[in-house]
């Protein structure tokens, strides 16, 4: 699952911080997955990105509330421009049925 950005999809809204965004794309991921009959402990790698090197601790204090109990491979961080200059946060995950 790539390109997953910080909107609030049931409002289209994109909240200002880095944090409350990457909250929203873990939101959408959960409701992504488990539609497609997944669920966060499969989550097998994450790949992050961020606009700014200064939203980096938010951000990966964020992914590591969401990820503790999972661990998956992970790249740390990317710092990278989006296509839309509100966008802060990108989250990748990669999930795999029975991995364990």
């Amino acid at each position: 699952m790539a390109g997953t950005t910080g909107y609030d999809y049931a409002t289209m809204l994109l909240p200002e911080s880095a944090a409350e965004q990457a909250r929203n794309a873990w939101a959408t991921i959960g409701k992504i997955l488990r539609e497609g009959g997944f669920a966060l402990e499969d989550i097998v790698r994450a790949t992050y990105y961020v606009t700014s090197r200064n939203d980096a601790r938010a951000v990966l204090d964020v992914c590591g509330a969401v990820l503790a109990g999972i661990r998956p491979a992970a790249t740390v961080l990317i710092v990278a421009g989006l296509i839309e200059p509100e966008m802060k946060v990108e989250i990748e995950v990669t999930a795999l049925r029975n991995h364990g």
